[in-house]
């Protein structure tokens, strides 16, 4: 007897449309690949729309047909998929209160209760948020902070679960957490087969950074502080004190760490810290690197301590880093 989840997505007005049809095609796929094992368990997947007419124009101007109307569609949804609008943050608000509602009721109904992107401050509004962790798109967190500061809003990861409800970053980053929702619902094994039929090159767990600490820091136009930048780049391996930094860059060490975060908005060390365990993470993934050449090319001491350090940041291990992201198995 076949036993069947519904996994709703709700369509907004001006969504962004990898937000939908990102973990859409993710959970398309995984059907697919139940159905060859015949296995009994399975997805039927739904699209709501969030108003009257079931034609939505999303973002980028292309319209979804969706199959009804969110409040009669009369389903036992299992996980509700909740999109973003990224290019209209100042109607978020906008959302009538029988949505809001709703979204609300399917808190307490529903297994799973899903955002992608800005998708997050439609259930901070509903109230489902308070008081648990969550994230959203990097470059709006600190607006989710200060809209609604009984949420503890994480900017790091690309998606946190706290309790039945699962917040994610930017677009992209539904489909990590489709994944994952399939990986809790039929194992590993299955969801590394959907992601390698989509040709996803990555399975990324949630606590994945987002974002680039090299990207993130290197925002300023100075030149001596762009230039210790670049020079840090090529010595990893060195002893990098705010002392010698402080003499590459022709500055006393006082004003150099000042003048540092001023540019950077981070520490001297916190910045050698951020590069030297992202360099750690681009070998893991496109090298056959061993973990004791890693730690050599990297100034991160021993591998012992590069396990500490990925542990501390990532909460898995260097291997289990490569397991997950290598696109190279090491020997």
């Amino acid at each position: 007897m076949s036993r069947h989840k519904h996994i709703a997505f709700l369509v907004i007005p001006d969504s962004t449309l990898l937000d939908i049809t990102g973990p859409y095609e993710v959970f398309s796929q995984a059907i697919e690949c139940l159905q060859k094992k015949d296995k009994a368990d399975t997805y039927v997947l739904h699209t709501l729309s969030a108003g009257r007419s079931k034609t939505v124009r999303t973002a980028s101007g292309m319209t979804i047909q969706c199959d009804n109307n969110f409040d009669a569609a009369g389903l036992e949804i299992d996980t509700l998929f909740v999109p973003g609008m990224p290019n209209s943050m100042q109607d978020h608000y906008n959302l009538n209160n029988k949505i809001l509602k709703w979204i609300k009721h399917q808190s307490k109904t529903a297994r799973r209760i899903c955002s992608v992107c800005t998708g997050t401050f439609f259930l901070a509004e509903s109230g489902i948020l308070t008081g648990r962790k969550a994230t959203t798109h990097w470059e709006l967190c600190e607006k989710l902070m200060h809209d609604y500061p009984d949420i503890q809003v994480d900017s790091n990861p690309i998606f946190i679960k706290d309790g039945n409800i699962y917040t994610s970053a930017g677009i992209s980053a539904g489909m990590d957490l489709a994944l994952a929702l399939i990986e809790e619902d039929h194992g590993r094994a299955l969801a590394l087969e959907v992601a390698k039929q989509m040709v996803l090159y990555l399975k990324r767990p949630g606590n994945q950074s987002q974002y680039s600490s090299v990207l993130t820091h290197q925002n300023t136009d100075y030149r001596p502080i762009l230039d210790i930048e670049g020079w840090i780049q090529e010595h990893l391996t060195d002893s990098l004190t705010v002392e010698i930094l402080a003499e590459q860059a022709a500055m006393s060490p006082r004003n150099f760490a000042r003048v540092f975060v001023r540019e950077t908005g981070i520490t001297p060390a916190k910045y050698i810290d951020k590069i030297r365990i992202e360099t750690a993470c681009r070998y893991l993934v496109e090298t056959k690197l061993s973990l004791k050449e890693i730690t050599d090319a990297c100034g991160l001491g021993t591998p012992d301590n590069m396990r500490r350090v990925f542990l501390k940041y990532f909460q898995i291990s260097p291997l289990d880093y490569r397991r997950n992201f290598g696109s190279i198995t090491a020997d």
